[in-house]
């Protein structure tokens, strides 16, 4: 190898250079365009997948290698089908040239921890506000698996998250009431998003569609939701395929501060 890279001209070193660049800045690309979708976690299983089919090679698991080359040819025809939506999205995306604004700003762990505080405030203080006046209500809080594939289904706002934006977001009788508002980080996303519902069948019949919905967003992803009753005012969260209902402010809050439903939660309030 060594060899055959003293034989190449300073030109042919060049044009290998460049290769190496421009493959290396289209999957970097590719990734920025799917970060913020369900599709960025299928990549990581696919690395997985693969490297789990090499180390099989190398020491010699012949049928457990077998089953893994396997899996990755089902792998190239169920992806394309299942992750349409998402495909479609990072194809208009790339047509609209918005690669390079795409990239995130990274940022330090206690500014992280800042915002976390803020938001958790903030939608505290506007889900009680909307739970005392009856007034229905669905915010989801995007968490590692992205959500812009239902982003876009909704009324892009691009808002910094505050109390009064959400009370404003659910007034009845507005164009967004009926909608989903979907968070990210400090921003308010978009609102009057649809959501899918729920796959559970064995659900409690008093579950409306604001419940299935937050249950259905909380089964494909690890989004937070959180539902306000609009015939009760009761407060309930879906997490991981669970919702929690009844939920009084200090629960709430050390749900949106922690981002997890405490066992003792689900066997008290399930």
């Amino acid at each position: 190898m060594d060899l055959r890279i003293a034989a190449m001209t300073p030109w042919q070193l060049i044009l290998n250079g460049f290769d190496v660049l421009i493959v290396t800045a289209l999957f970097y690309g590719i990734l920025i365009l799917i970060r913020h979708t369900r599709a960025f976690q299928l990549v990581k299983g696919i690395v997985v997948l693969l490297a789990a089919t090499a180390i099989s090679g190398l020491i010699g698991l012949s049928t457990l290698h077998t089953v893994l080359q396997t899996a990755q040819v089902a792998l190239l025809v169920a992806i394309p089908i299942v992750f349409q939506p998402e495909l479609r999205s990072a194809l208009e995306r790339l047509g609209r040239a918005r690669i390079l604004s795409d990239i995130a700003r990274p940022r330090s762990p206690s500014t992280l921890e800042k915002t976390r505080t803020l938001v958790a405030d903030a939608v505290a203080r506007a889900v009680l506000r909307l739970s005392r006046e009856r007034v229905g209500a669905l915010i989801v809080l995007e968490r590692r698996t992205g959500l812009a594939d239902l982003v876009a289904s909704g009324i892009p706002l691009g808002a910094d998250v505050s109390w009064q934006i959400l009370v404003n977001i659910f007034t009845p009788n507005t164009p967004l009431h009926d909608g989903a508002a979907i968070l990210r980080g400090e921003r308010v996303l978009a609102a009057g998003c649809f959501l899918p519902l729920s796959a559970q069948t064995q659900t409690a019949s008093d579950y409306g569609t604001r419940h299935r919905a937050a249950l259905g967003v909380s089964e494909i992803s690890d989004a937070l939701a959180i539902v306000v009753s609009e015939e009760t005012g009761v407060i309930s969260i879906a997490l991981e395929g669970r919702l929690v209902r009844r939920l009084d402010e200090k629960r709430l809050r050390a749900v949106l501060e922690t981002d997890r439903i405490d066992p003792a939660l689900v066997s008290a309030h399930g």
